[in-house]
């Protein structure tokens, strides 16, 4: 990989087992959490008797970091000291298209020696993870840890004392109940109370001498995962392996099948991506893939049914948001649409609550892992849901695209004929309050609420041609004549109303020369509906290729930040390689040169690269859409 990563993934199972370094050689910088608060990790080989360290900043000499490399599974440190080059391969196998392995909490990390001088060498391997990892503060609670048996493996575990399970929801928390495993093939792990360490820490140990190679894996059973409207439940890898030492066992036998299939899978990918959108275009989705993946918990329901709840990370934590599964459904039309039934499940359980009173579809149904209702804009003394601060619109639309883009890409349209009614409610709203929508939040609500917002009515076209769609997979036949018609005419009406004197597309249909990117208009384009002549998207690119700086194009013209995902979606538009390569290429160089070391950012400044806020979201699944269009599978027959 040319890229250089902002921040590097190391273990990424869900959003609290999520390990990162934010720097340019893995001795730099001790290892953190997606949100870059501590979670430390420190690697030491030991080389014919002297100490070297290869992971994290511990006071004694680093190995040379020879090189860096990041797959869309495995990331791949390659380091040298004293004749010896040590290998660190960190795999997570969340291949999106096998549920069990997205779930199962246990992430690897193989070690390679081999010689560079023609010599034999000694070499010694010691990793040591912190209390960090089970709590979401350091020292905030006593500590247990024991040896656990299973076959082939040394294994420990440690966690809190107190273990409260589910206890407390929120954005920048990590947990504290659970267990932490770490494991060894042909080594032996060891607990380090605090009062034995150098930093007041307690650590998990696990050390093993070195011939050609050995395989430590990182495991967390959560116990419990996902408060569900009142009901506890557990990951959907428990459904499946009875305990975690099973699945740790399991791991370890299946590495070498894990590690082709993970390997197989990327190569795909990247020549898929190569082909759809240029080299630069495949680099950004080998980043983005692990990220969008573990930014969710899998679970089932009490009737069995999968729930892929999303954590809307660095933002709120709000848990199952409509307007972040939106963007990132991408990935999942590609490789497994029943997550993106996943995600719309909740929102469907919610708004047939008492407790939603309104026409249009909830923002939310959470706050992560606490999954009881809408935490959004409502006030958690009365429990007044303040109508203002709701995307009316904006979700409509969203959940009406995300049924019918299911449908399509899987091929049946029997999970939106259950929920028929409340989606034809829905329609019903953005028929009525599409056209120019009043002053309202939409996605992008950190630049605050506008009227008229042309990107709105776009959604609410879609929304409403979504519906045609799954009118005719349903055999309605006239109902879908109706529906497209409609969009159509609704369509029609909306080009000269947005349209500035110099050709291009408005913001806001009262804000003459101003411009936006119409992101929602890909789904004209994905679907084959052609309700949109092909000049409104050639006016579009042209404008965001004038309007660009040195990162990318703005969001529109009020601020120089831009959203990435939205300009991926806008670079999709075009209509020729060279130009979606002038749109999104400058996002790569973005990721390449930002002063900010985090997860991949999805709201970042076009003039400087830096970061303006969010990280580690799943919205980068967006990024796929390119991929999407490219490969066809989203034209309604």
């Amino acid at each position: 990989m040319i890229l250089r990563p902002p921040s590097v993934p190391l273990i990424t199972v869900d959003p609290y087992f999520s390990l990162w370094s934010p720097a340019d050689r893995l001795t730099d910088i001790h290892t953190c959490h997606w949100t870059n608060r501590p979670m430390t990790l420190q690697g030491v080989a030991t080389i014919d008797g002297v100490d070297y360290r290869f992971i994290g900043n511990k006071n004694i000499p680093a190995m040379r970091q020879v090189s860096l490399d990041v797959e869309a599974f495995t990331t791949t440190y390659v380091f040298e000291a004293a004749g010896v080059e040590l290998t660190a391969l960190f795999t997570t196998p969340i291949l999106p298209d096998d549920l069990y392995l997205i779930s199962r909490p246990v992430s690897y990390l193989e070690i390679i020696a081999r010689p560079t001088d023609g010599e034999e060498h000694s070499v010694t391997v010691k990793l040591s993870a912190s209390e960090e990892f089970v709590l979401h503060e350091k020292g905030q609670d006593e500590l247990v840890a024991e040896t656990v048996n299973i076959e082939g493996l040394s294994t420990m575990k440690m966690g809190s004392a107190s273990q409260p399970v589910l206890h407390c929801s929120g954005d920048d928390r990590r947990i504290d109940w659970g267990y932490f495993y770490l494991s060894v093939e042909g080594g032996e792990v060891e607990y380090l109370p605090r009062e034995a360490s150098d930093d007041g820490m307690a650590y998990l140990c696990a050390k093993a001498c070195i011939e050609d190679s050995v395989l430590f894996t990182f495991a967390y059973d959560d116990v419990e995962s996902i408060q569900y409207f009142g009901n506890n439940l557990k990951a959907y890898w428990k459904h499946q392996t009875p305990t975690i030492e099973a699945a740790i066992e399991e791991a370890h036998k299946g590495y070498l099948d894990v590690m082709d299939r993970a390997k197989a899978f990327s190569d795909r990918l990247f020549a898929d991506a190569v082909r759809a959108g240029g080299e630069k275009y495949a680099e950004i989705l080998m980043l983005a893939l692990r990220q969008t993946v573990h930014s969710h918990k899998l679970v089932l329901d009490e009737n069995g049914e999968i729930l892929f709840i999303s954590k809307e990370n660095f933002s709120n934590g709000c848990a199952a948001t409509v307007d972040v599964s939106y963007p990132s459904i991408p990935l999942y039309l590609l490789y497994n649409p029943e997550l993106v039934r996943g995600m719309m499940r909740p929102i469907y359980r919610y708004a047939a609550t008492d407790e939603w009173t309104y026409d249009f579809a909830p923002h939310d149904a959470g706050q992560y892992p606490l999954v009881n209702g809408q935490v959004y804009n409502k006030n958690r003394e009365t429990g007044e849901m303040r109508k203002d601060g709701q995307m009316p619109v904006e979700e409509c639309g969203n959940m009406l695209v995300m049924e019918a883009a299911t449908a399509v890409a899987s091929g049946d349209a029997s999970f939106a004929a259950a929920h028929l009614n409340v989606l034809e409610d829905w329609v019903k709203y953005l028929v009525a309050n599409g056209d120019d929508p009043e002053h309202q939040l939409c996605t992008d609500d950190f630049a605050g609420h506008l009227a008229h917002n042309c990107n709105l009515t776009l959604k609410a076209i879609m929304g409403i041609a979504s519906l045609g769609i799954l009118y005719r997979m349903l055999g309605k036949q006239e109902d879908a004549a109706r529906m497209l018609a409609i969009a159509k005419e609704k369509a029609e009406g909306f080009l000269p109303r947005a349209r500035n004197e110099g050709g291009s597309y408005r913001l806001a249909f009262d804000r003459e020369g101003t411009f936006s990117l119409k992101y929602n208009l890909i789904w004209d384009q994905l679907f084959g509906l052609d309700l949109f002549p092909v000049h409104f998207r050639e006016a579009e690119i042209n404008r965001y290729k004038r309007e660009a700086h040195a990162y990318g194009t703005p969001l529109d013209s009020r601020r120089t930040y831009t959203k990435a995902d939205w300009l991926i979606w806008a670079g999709t538009l075009a209509t020729n390689r060279a130009d979606f390569e002038a749109i999104v290429d400058p996002l790569w160089r973005a990721y390449n040169e930002s002063p900010s070391r985090v997860p991949l950012t999805d709201w970042y400044d076009t003039v400087t690269s830096a970061q303006c806020g969010f990280q580690n979201r799943t919205v980068v699944g967006g990024y796929f859409i390119q991929l999407l269009a490219y490969k066809g599978y989203m034209t309604v027959d």
